[in-house]
C-alpha cells in the first residue's frame, strides 16, 4: 500500500474512531471557571499570615499612626524562624503585613519617613520585606504582601494625592521582592487617625476613592501570576467570607456577581448563579487577635479548634490563611509554634491512609460509556482525570467497594473545577445488613469537600449527586478513619462566683486544678459547679477518655472578682441581668428608643481598685449594636463621675471578641460604660458580658 493511500485511510477511518473513543466528547465548561492564577492559588490550600508593626510594642489592636518609630527594635528578629515554622506546619506560602493601618512600613520606602529606615533596628538599614522574601525562597514557600489601603499616618489620606502615594508603594513592593503570589488589600477604610498631626476622622468612599480598576491593572502588569484579595471596591480575584472566626458556610459557591453590592451573609455562601469566579479565603489568627498581646499567651487556639477550622475552611471549598502574631523581640512565640506543629501532625495522622486507594468503583452512568470518564478516575492519583456523566444526566451515583469491611469517619471529594463548579447537592451512604444507610447529606463540593461523621464500618460506600447545574465531574474521592481528638472543656463563671466546666463530649471525665498547675487524672474530678468565692481565680481543666486513655489539651481561664453583688442601675428590664451572667451565649439590648450616647451603669456593691474593664458584644452572627467607640467612667457615689479612658474597639466588627482595656488604677464603686458609636452607625447597643479588672 502506498503512503498516500495509507494516510487517506488513516484520516477517513482511523482518526474519527480515535476521536469517538477518546476525548472528543469532553464536557464543555459550565458557568464561571477559575483563571490559571486562581487555580494555582486554590491548590495551595493553606498558608500563613504574619502580623508585626509598631503597635506590637504598644499592645493595641490597630496603630493610630502616631507611634514613634523609635519603639520598633526587634533585637532577635529572624525571618528564617518564621519561614521554618510555616514550612514545618505544612503551609505553602506566607503573606507579610508590609504596612498595616498605622502606615508604618516594614521596608525602607522611598515615599515616607515612617518606616524601618527611621527605627533603631539595624540602625535603620533593615528591610523585613526583603528578609521575608529571601527566607521564603530558602524554604520553598510562596511570598505574598499585605498593604493596607488605609493609612492613619499619611497627611494626604483622603485626598487624591494619596492614591499616587499608595500606588508608588505598590510598585516598590511588587517590583523589588521577586514573585508575589497574592496581594492583600484590607477592607478597613477611613476613620480616626493621626494624619500627619491633625488628629481627625476622615471618611472616604471605598468604592471609588482608590480607583480599583486602575490599581488592579497596575498590580497585574507588575505581577502577571498574582491573585488579588480585596474586601470592597471592584470585584477582586478572591473574597472575604464575612468573618474572621475561621470558617465559611457549609454551602459555598465560588461565584459572585461582577458588579453590585454583596450582602455580608452572601460572602459566607457565595452566589449560586453568580457570573464571576471569586472563591473564598478564610483568614483567622492562631490567637484571638492579629497582633501579639502577652495577655493572649494562654489563648492560643487548641488542636481541636484548629482542626475544626481546617474542616470548615479547606474542607468547605476555601483556603485557610492562618496568622502568626510576631512578638516584640521579632520571633514567633513557642506556644504558637507548638500549636501549628501539633496541627500539622494531626492532619497528617487523619489523612495518612486512604482506604479507597485499593478499592474498586462502579457508576450508574459513564459519559459515552468511555473509559476516559469511568468511575475509576476518582481513585487514581491524576488530578486531571475525572468521572463524568452524559450531558443529560445530572443525578448519578458512584459505588466504592472496599473488598472487605473497613471503619471510616472521613469522606473527601473534589470536583474538576477547571470546567466549573456544578454539584448542588449530594449524599453518602454505607451498606449495612444488605441495605444502604445514609451517612450524610450536603450541598456544594467545589475544589474540595471533607465530611466528618461518627465511625462507620462497611464494605461499600455510595456517593450520589442528587442535583447538579450540569453533568457532574468528580476528580477525586478519598476515605479515611481519623483518630479521635478530645476537645478541651469550656469553663465559665456564673454571677454567683461558682465555676461551671462543660465537656464537649458528655461521656468524658473532667479533671481540674485551682492552683495554676496542669491537671492530670490525679487532680480533682469535676462533678458539680465549683464554689470559688468572690475573688480572683485561675482554673485549668482537661477532658479524659477512660476507653482510649487519652486526654484533651488544657483549658485555662483566669477570672477577676465575681459579680455576685453587682447591680445594673436605672433599668427596669430584668433581662438586663444577662450582661452579668457569665454566659457569652446570652445578650441584652437597650430599648429601641435610646439614642447615642448610651450609658450602662453598674454598682459593684463595694469599692474596688480598678485598672481596666472588658466588653464582649453579642456573639450571634451578623449581630447589631456592637460598640466601636466608648468612654469609661468611675464614681464612688453615682453622682460625681471621672473619665478614666476613651477610645475605639479596633476591628471589633470583623472579630467580635473580648475587648480588654487597661488604665491607671483608681478606686471606685460605680462604673459607667458609655457607647458613643456602633458598627452600623445607628442607636442600637448590645452586650453579652461586661467585666472589670482589679489590681
Amino acid at each position: 500500500m502506498s503512503k498516500t493511500k495509507f494516510l487517506i485511510l488513516f484520516v477517513v477511518f482511523i482518526v474519527p474512531r480515535m476521536i469517538v473513543c477518546g476525548q472528543s466528547n469532553r464536557p464543555a465548561a459550565y458557568g464561571p471557571v477559575p483563571s490559571a492564577n486562581q487555580l494555582r492559588w486554590q491548590q495551595m490550600e493553606y498558608y500563613a499570615f504574619i502580623h508585626f508593626s509598631v503597635n506590637t510594642y504598644t499592645d493595641i489592636s490597630w496603630g493610630f499612626g502616631n507611634e514613634d518609630p523609635e519603639i520598633f527594635n526587634p533585637a532577635e528578629l529572624d525571618c528564617m524562624q518564621w519561614a521554618r515554622i510555616c514550612k514545618e506546619a505544612g503551609m505553602k506560602g506566607v503573606i507579610l503585613t508590609a504596612k498595616h493601618h498605622s502606615g508604618f512600613c516594614l521596608w525602607p520606602s522611598a515615599y515616607t519617613d515612617y518606616s524601618v529606615k527611621n527605627c533603631p533596628w539595624k540602625n535603620g538599614k533593615g528591610d523585613i520585606v526583603r528578609d521575608m522574601s529571601e527566607a521564603c525562597k530558602v524554604y520553598g514557600l510562596k511570598f505574598g504582601i499585605y498593604l493596607s489601603p488605609w493609612d492613619r499616618n499619611s497627611a494626604d489620606y483622603g485626598k487624591p494625592e494619596y492614591i499616587t502615594y499608595f500606588r508608588n508603594q505598590l510598585r516598590e513592593l511588587l517590583t523589588n521582592y521577586g514573585d508575589i503570589f497574592e496581594i492583600w488589600f484590607d477592607g478597613a477604610n477611613g476613620g480616626s487617625g493621626y494624619y500627619g498631626g491633625v488628629n481627625e476622622t476622615r471618611k472616604i468612599d471605598a468604592k471609588t476613592y482608590y480607583d480599583w480598576p486602575n490599581t488592579y491593572k497596575l498590580v497585574r502588569e507588575l505581577q502577571p501570576n498574582i491573585v488579588i484579595w480585596n474586601d470592597g471596591g471592584d470585584r477582586a480575584d478572591l473574597r472575604w467570607v464575612g468573618t474572621e472566626s475561621g470558617y465559611v458556610g457549609e454551602t459555598n459557591w465560588s461565584f459572585l456577581n461582577k458588579t453590585g453590592d454583596v450582602p455580608e451573609n452572601m460572602l459566607r455562601y457565595g452566589v449560586e448563579n453568580g457570573d464571576t469566579w471569586v472563591p473564598g479565603e478564610v483568614n483567622t489568627s492562631i490567637r484571638p487577635e492579629w497582633f501579639y498581646h502577652p495577655k493572649e499567651d494562654g489563648k492560643v487556639k487548641t488542636l481541636p479548634g484548629l482542626m475544626n477550622i481546617y474542616y470548615n475552611s479547606v474542607g468547605r471549598n476555601a483556603t485557610l490563611l492562618l496568622n502568626f502574631p510576631v512578638m516584640p523581640n521579632g520571633l514567633i512565640n513557642e506556644k504558637d509554634e507548638r500549636a501549628a506543629l501539633d496541627f500539622a501532625k494531626a492532619r497528617k495522622e487523619a489523612f495518612a491512609v486512604d482506604l479507597a486507594k485499593n478499592a474498586t468503583a462502579t457508576a450508574s452512568n459513564v459519559r459515552g460509556n468511555s473509559a476516559s470518564y469511568n468511575p475509576e478516575k476518582v481513585l487514581d492519583p491524576n488530578n486531571e482525570s475525572y468521572w463524568a456523566t452524559d450531558d443529560t444526566v445530572k443525578s448519578a451515583s458512584l459505588t466504592i467497594d472496599f473488598g472487605r469491611p473497613v471503619s471510616f469517619n472521613r469522606f473527601l471529594v473534589q470536583e474538576y473545577i477547571t470546567l466549573g463548579q456544578r454539584v448542588q447537592s449530594f449524599t453518602i451512604e454505607a451498606m449495612a445488613n444488605g441495605e444502604w444507610k445514609t451517612i450524610d447529606k450536603q450541598t456544594t463540593i467545589g475544589y474540595k469537600r471533607i465530611l466528618r461523621f461518627a465511625t462507620v464500618r462497611s464494605n461499600k460506600l455510595r456517593f450520589t449527586v442528587t442535583a447538579a447545574k450540569a453533568c457532574p465531574l468528580i476528580s477525586n474521592i478519598e476515605v479515611f478513619n481519623a483518630p479521635q481528638i478530645l476537645t478541651a472543656p469550656v469553663i465559665t463563671r456564673k454571677q454567683s462566683g461558682d465555676v461551671v466546666i462543660t465537656p464537649a463530649d458528655p461521656e468524658s471525665v473532667i479533671f481540674y486544678t485551682l492552683d495554676g498547675s496542669t491537671p492530670t487524672t490525679q487532680s480533682k474530678k469535676y462533678e458539680a459547679p465549683v464554689e470559688t468565692g468572690d475573688g480572683k481565680i485561675t482554673i485549668n481543666a482537661i477532658a479524659w477518655d477512660a476507653v482510649t486513655k487519652k486526654s484533651s489539651s488544657v483549658t485555662s481561664e483566669k477570672f477577676d472578682i465575681a459579680k455576685k453583688e453587682w447591680r445594673i442601675l436605672g433599668l427596669e428590664d430584668s433581662t438586663a441581668s444577662r450582661i452579668l451572667d457569665g454566659q457569652a451565649s446570652t445578650q441584652w439590648y437597650q430599648k429601641d428608643n435610646a439614642t447615642m450616647p448610651v450609658d450602662l451603669v453598674i454598682d459593684l456593691g463595694k469599692t474596688e481598685k480598678l485598672n481596666g474593664f472588658r466588653y464582649l458584644p453579642d456573639q450571634n452572627w451578623w449581630a447589631g449594636g456592637i460598640i466601636t467607640n466608648y468612654a469609661f467612667y468611675v464614681s464612688n457615689d453615682n453622682v460625681q463621675w471621672q473619665l478614666v479612658d476613651s477610645g475605639e474597639f479596633s476591628n471589633i466588627k470583623n472579630n467580635p471578641l473580648w475587648q480588654t482595656i487597661t488604665f491607671m488604677a483608681v478606686s471606685a464603686r460605680f462604673i459607667k460604660l458609655r457607647a458613643l458609636n456602633n458598627t452600623q452607625n445607628n442607636n442600637a447597643v448590645g452586650y453579652a458580658e461586661v467585666e472589670v479588672l482589679t489590681e
